[in-house]
């Protein structure tokens, strides 16, 4: 059934000035038959949003076309109280601000946009949200140390039943070990008294948080709103239903003894920070040789961390931790020497407040420096050589202790006890911390509805523990109110529409649950995929890897995309004007491309742009479609994936990437050049690269010649 489309195009922002309107709305009322197609100079003031907005209470409308701005922009203008499907035509910057006014090609490409966005209304639906049965709004939070407990109080005022578990007898973890804590508020210059006992008392006054001690998870299953928790609780085991989860589970000191170079645990006297700490707190701070009260002590700095063979990160917390102890060692010992050693000195926000008041201090002495000689003596004394960088000579100590600066590891996340096809943990970074998209969202894990707080996501002191569990906890409050209407998290937050299978099709390939980042589907006997919706990112990696084109969503299909490129006029080879189709990631490319058209910087009119959830959701029947329409090349352009940048779904760039090169292959077999295929990879702020970019690929393609399959 053909459905009632109405067309509306902006003239304003120099559109009008740059191209042919009313050669532009006969596209819609020629070509596509639309009864309405109306102009208005200005589509975002009142009067041109009363204009839609009159048509659609009066008009017995299946969808509206927009075409004007890009639809990162004036989304709230454009935002009507109507089920109708909205698709806007981006004709300001991607063809008006980066082409040649009143050219024809310029012409060619607006005439395609509006081509590609009616097309796409007529093959999509309006998603309908996946709203489950029965959800929950508990929150869980695993772990009672500082962040736990934070993130405990936190939601519990946001209103919230918590359960708040944690697998020793007692709360607090490593807060409950400290002499004192380095300062949390102003002046910022002084040691404070532990406030972990503070803390655990705020828990009482909220009779929404069950605290479960000497409890572990046994088993996590089920999906954000109707996740199934079991517990052992002091060896009974207990059932829960929870929406969303705050993993705090904290932090390990890194192993001293993978360090032979300091001699841990061979020479007596050398310690670690933690050891040292309990040292402070039974407040006597003695040789462990002979318990003679130590009067000097060296602190050693990034032991073992800032190292690639063994923690190649800063652990953020090291130095604060030993310009705090050597404060110990001058309250109670006031005749001792104190040095540190340092690579470099790092100081998060206030806390160089605080270590400016210890340079301050003259029985401390900080030097920038390496070690070239490390023996123990007869004694049990520890004999240094420091060759000093500040000072350009050897500084020969001899000392009661030597403290090392251990480094931060977290905590082993398969404690969490998943069951999911992908594992019982979180899946990690380098470094073994968990984490999503670590520039845009970092409390998100890959596993919807669970979140990281805390040294179990990155090293840091108390205050930005607490800070994270703040944060983790508000986005385990947000993943709540969207599922319960059927919406995505992030970076599609909002989007109702979800992967739909069409089973009868499907061939078992397991392609769907082995590419999808996030551990949307488990499997059932047969190997079949068994979706969790909750669970899905809308990221549409599971389209793009299907073989059998059985996964579609409502308003990002299979055939939607096809569709909008067979659209695509393209040029026969005589008049040659080669087109260049572009797969453009929604996330940076398109912004780029963006921001390329608001800086007016124009390149080939020769390409045309198919926006997509992430470059992983580009399925291999698009490209072949493409050739088929005659494109002589064809772009993929995603987010740059690296240790410095990260594509937004995870694994959506590298996954382009391997099967790129599997369609180049096909293409050598079909006797087709492999450079008609392009992957390319940008930055969202690399907007000035893409002029460069498409021109040098246009005439790359200029030289190959024509797509042999242009006339066919």
């Amino acid at each position: 059934m053909s459905k009632n489309i109405a067309t509306y195009i902006c003239t304003g922002c120099t559109i009008g000035e740059s191209i042919d309107v009313e050669a532009l709305s006969s596209v819609a009322t020629e070509e596509y038959n639309l009864k309405v197609c109306k102009k208005h100079p200005f589509l975002c003031n009142k009067e041109g949003k009363d204009l839609i907005q009159s048509d659609i209470e009066n008009s017995e409308l299946d969808g509206i076309v927009i075409a004007g701005c890009s639809p990162r922009v004036n989304t709230k203008e454009f935002s009507f109280e109507s089920e109708l499907q909205i698709e806007r035509v981006n004709i300001r910057e991607q063809v008006a601000w980066c082409q040649k006014p009143n050219d024809e090609d310029t012409q060619m490409m607006a005439e395609d946009y509006l081509r590609m966005g009616i097309t796409k209304i007529e093959k999509t639906l309006t998603p309908k949200p996946y709203i489950a049965e029965d959800l929950s709004s508990d929150i869980l939070v695993i772990g009672g140390g500082i962040t736990g407990i934070t993130a405990a109080v936190e939601g519990a005022k946001a209103g919230y039943n918590i359960i708040l578990v944690e697998k020793e007898k007692k709360l607090g973890g490593f807060a409950n070990n400290l002499y004192k804590q380095i300062p949390q508020k102003a002046p910022y210059k002084q040691l404070e008294e532990p406030n972990i006992g503070e803390k655990i008392a705020e828990l009482d006054q909220y009779t929404n948080i069950k605290v479960l001690k000497s409890s572990e998870i046994k088993e996590i299953s089920g999906e954000p709103g109707k996740f199934k928790v079991t517990l052992m609780n002091s060896g009974t085991e207990e059932q829960y239903k929870v929406a969303s989860i705050v993993l705090a589970t904290g932090w390990k000191p890194y192993d001293a003894s993978k360090l032979p170079e300091y001699h841990y645990r061979t020479y007596k006297n050398v310690l670690t920070n933690i050891e040292f700490e309990q040292l402070a707190k039974e407040g006597n701070i003695h040789r462990v040789s002979d318990k003679k009260k130590a009067e000097n002590i060296l602190f050693i700095q990034c032991a073992g961390s800032r190292d690639e063979k063994h923690l190649p990160y800063c652990s953020n917390y090291c130095c604060s931790a030993s310009l705090k102890q050597a404060e110990y060692v001058t309250e109670l010992n006031p005749d001792a020497n104190v040095f540190i050693l340092y690579k470099d000195i790092r100081m998060p926000g206030r806390l160089e407040i605080f270590y400016k008041e210890i340079q301050d201090n003259d029985q401390i002495f900080l030097t920038k420096g390496e070690l070239s000689q490390f023996t123990e003596d007869k004694d049990g004394s520890i004999t240094v050589e420091i060759n000093d960088n500040l000072l350009n000579e050897t500084v020969r100590l001899k000392l009661d202790l030597v403290v090392l600066a251990i480094g931060m590891t977290p905590s082993n996340s398969e404690d969490l006890n998943l069951n999911y096809r992908k594992g019982k943990g979180l899946p990690e970074l380098k470094y073994n911390f968990p984490d999503s998209h670590f520039i845009c969202f970092p409390y998100e894990t890959r596993r919807t509805g669970i979140y990281s707080a805390g040294t179990v996501r990155m090293p840091g002191c108390i205050s930005a523990s607490t800070e994270d569990a703040q944060g983790a906890v508000l986005k385990a409050v947000q993943c709540i109110e969207s599922i319960k209407r059927g919406e995505g998290v992030h970076p599609r937050s909002g989007d109702t529409s979800f992967p739909e299978i069409y089973f009868e099709r499907c061939t078992d390939c397991k392609r769907c649950t082995e590419e999808c980042p996030f551990g949307m589907y488990d499997e059932n006997e047969k190997g079949t995929p068994v979706p969790n919706p909750n669970r899905c990112r809308r990221c549409g990696i599971c389209l793009g890897a299907c073989p059998e084109r059985v996964i579609n969503f409502a308003d990002f299909s299979i055939d939607s995309i096809s569709s909008m490129i067979k659209a695509i006029e393209v040029p026969d080879e005589f008049e040659e004007k080669p087109r260049i189709l572009a797969f453009v990631c929604e996330n940076d490319a398109y912004p780029a491309f963006d921001m390329a058209g608001y800086k007016r910087l124009q390149y080939s009119a020769f390409v045309r742009i198919i926006p997509v959830r992430c470059i992983g959701s580009v399925n291999k029947v698009w490209i072949s479609d493409a050739l088929s329409k005659g494109f002589d090349g064809i772009m993929q352009i995603g987010c740059k994936p690296g240790d410095d940048y990260q594509c937004h779904f995870i694994t959506g760039s590298e996954l382009t990437e391997t099967r790129a090169e599997n369609m180049q292959e096909t293409f050598e077999t079909m006797m087709l050049e492999p450079e008609r295929l392009r992957t390319e990879f940008i930055e969202i702020n690399e907007y000035d690269k893409i002029p460069e970019l498409i021109n040098n690929y246009v005439e790359e393609i200029e030289l190959i010649g024509p797509n042999p399959f242009k006339d066919i």
